[in-house]
């Protein structure tokens, strides 16, 4: 099934914003697709209401909420990369996607939308494949067995008594602004951690790959060594882990984490990032990027202190 509800979908969007949208270009841009404009991509999280579906157009327009850090709340049409997923959205229908921008001398071109969400359905009829859960403080953490970076198995109930702070990646993700970023978030994190001894020792940090055929154990200690370095001080306060086989659906619907495959073996992927209280329940939850080392890390600190 190339489209599950609440399961990230690559859509691109191909013409020029219109009229009205702040710091974009007001040329007219080209159907020719996101490569047919020069200059640097540039990433935004978006979410808001599907207003209308043109399927014979392939297009959506969307009344979307302020993308922060580049444009106001408006209501724009938007091109959908592949035309067959048209018939699986609806007017009504809530979305979180991930805006995709190319930057140039004239401004801001060819937005894409990517990563689409699926957040509520307007067609009560409509029954969706997967249910996804999202987060919210209180939830009780389920027993998830991993198999971390050494080979070894690990569970979510082994860190009762220590604050986990958590996120979602996969080793080939050719976005800096998701996976890298989370990656570079984390170890910015686990170094304002380690000059504090005490909530050091109270925390953990836990990367879930969701890419467990081609993310071994090797390549997992190889690619955390990069960020966590490869210490066994190190893995021990970050673990780098895929979920135990026949686990994976069920971690990913509990943290909210939409996963569909995309072009030349990448995967389209939402972001979900938690902060798990030392009596395993959520105490935050960050589904996208716009999250900063320092709240989180205040987060993580409050939940130590508690």
């Amino acid at each position: 099934m190339r489209f599950a509800w609440r399961a990230a979908v690559g859509l691109v969007l191909c013409a020029a914003i219109v009229a009205g949208c702040k710091r974009a270009s007001d040329a007219a841009g080209s159907a020719a697709g996101p490569t047919a404009a020069a200059g640097e991509l540039k990433t935004f999280p978006i979410r808001g209401k599907i207003v209308s579906v043109d399927a014979a157009k392939g297009s959506v327009v969307l009344d979307h909420e302020a993308v922060p850090g580049f444009m106001d709340a408006m209501t724009m049409s938007y091109k959908l990369k592949d035309a067959t997923v048209a018939g699986e959205l609806h007017p009504g229908d809530r979305i979180t996607a991930t805006l995709l921008v190319r930057k140039t001398a004239d401004g801001f071109e060819d937005p894409q939308l990517d990563q689409i969400v699926v957040t509520a359905q307007a067609r009560p009829d409509y029954k969706p494949a997967v249910n996804y859960h999202v987060p919210t403080e209180g939830d009780v953490v389920p027993d998830f067995k991993l198999v971390n970076q050494n080979g070894r198995t690990i569970h979510m109930s082994q860190f009762k008594g220590r604050v986990v702070l958590l996120t979602f990646i996969y080793t080939r993700c050719p976005l800096a602004d998701y996976c890298p970023r989370m990656n570079k978030n984390f170890a910015e994190i686990e170094k304002a951690l380690e000059a504090d001894p005490k909530v050091d020792k109270a925390t953990h940090l836990l990367s879930i790959s969701f890419d467990p055929k081609f993310d071994t154990p090797a390549i997992l200690k190889s690619y955390g060594g990069i960020y966590a370095g490869d210490t066994k001080e190190k893995f021990e306060h970050w673990d780098f882990a895929t979920p135990t086989e026949g686990q994976l659906e069920a971690v990913e619907q509990f943290f909210d984490v939409g996963v569909t495959t995309g072009d030349s073996g990448t995967l389209n992927h939402s972001l979900s990032t938690a902060v798990i209280g030392k009596d395993g329940k959520v105490r935050a939850w960050y589904p996208t990027n716009e999250w900063t080392p320092a709240e989180v890390l205040a987060a993580m600190k409050s939940a130590a202190a508690a």
